[in-house]
C-alpha cells in the first residue's frame, strides 16, 4: 500500500472516527460531565459560604447571656465535620463518599435550624441587628444551594440515563464513564423554616 494512498486514507479515517464517536454518545458525556462537574462546584461553593458565615453566627449568639449552650456546640460540631468532608468531582462516582457528605450537611443544617429556633425566645437577640443581618444572610445562602443542588441533579439525571442507556451505555463502558452518585435532600432541614421548640409548653416559631 502506497504512502500517497495512506495519505488520501488518513483524512477519511479520521472523519468516519470523528462519526462513529458523536454517534455513540462520547460527545455528549464529555460536555454532561463537564456541566456536572461544575455544577458540583457550585454545590461546594454555596456549602462553604454557609459555612464561612457560621463563626460570626456563634460569635453573635454567644453574647447572648444563657444561651443554651448545647445548643451552640452542636452547630460548632457539625460545622467542624461538614467543613472535614471533602467531595471531588472526580468522587462524585462513589455512592458511599456522596452519602456521607449529605449526611454531615444535613446534619449542620438542622443544627443551624436548631438555634434559629431557640433564638425566638430570646428578645435581646431578636433585637440585635448584626444577628438579624446573619441570619438573612443565612437563608438566602440556603435558596442558592437549593438552586445549585437541583442545578446538579438535573445534569447527572440526564448523564446517567446516558451511561445507563443502550448504545451509549457501550461507550461509558469504553471510555469509563461510570454513573455519578445522586443527590437527595429529603433529610435537610431548610434553615428558612426552623423546627418548633417546645420552652416548656411554648412552642417558638418565626
Amino acid at each position: 500500500m502506497s504512502r500517497s494512498f495512506l495519505r488520501r486514507l488518513a483524512p477519511a479515517a479520521i472523519v468516519a472516527a470523528s462519526l462513529t464517536l458523536a454517534g455513540c454518545g462520547y460527545n455528549d458525556f464529555q460536555r454532561l460531565d463537564e456541566h456536572s462537574k461544575a455544577a458540583w462546584s457550585e454545590v461546594l461553593n454555596q456549602y462553604q459560604r454557609r459555612a464561612d458565615l457560621i463563626p460570626n453566627l456563634v460569635a453573635t449568639v454567644k453574647g447572648e447571656a444563657n444561651f443554651e449552650q448545647e445548643t451552640l456546640t452542636r452547630v460548632i460540631e457539625a460545622r467542624a465535620k461538614a467543613t472535614s468532608i471533602q467531595l471531588t468531582p472526580e468522587m462524585l462516582a462513589d455512592p458511599q463518599a456522596m452519602e456521607r457528605f449529605q449526611q454531615a450537611q444535613g446534619q449542620l443544617g438542622g443544627a443551624l435550624s436548631r438555634l434559629l429556633a431557640v433564638a425566638e425566645n430570646y428578645p435581646n437577640l431578636k433585637a440585635n441587628q448584626a444577628f438579624q443581618d446573619l441570619r438573612v444572610q443565612l437563608e438566602g445562602t440556603e435558596n442558592r444551594i437549593t438552586v445549585a443542588r437541583n442545578g446538579y441533579i438535573k445534569t447527572v439525571q440526564e448523564y446517567n440515563i446516558l451511561a445507563r442507556s443502550f448504545p451509549t451505555n457501550l461507550t461509558a463502558m469504553v471510555f469509563s464513564y461510570a454513573p455519578k452518585a445522586g443527590f437527595t435532600v429529603a433529610n435537610e432541614q431548610e434553615i428558612s423554616q426552623p423546627p418548633a421548640v417546645d420552652f416548656g409548653g411554648g412552642a417558638a416559631k418565626r
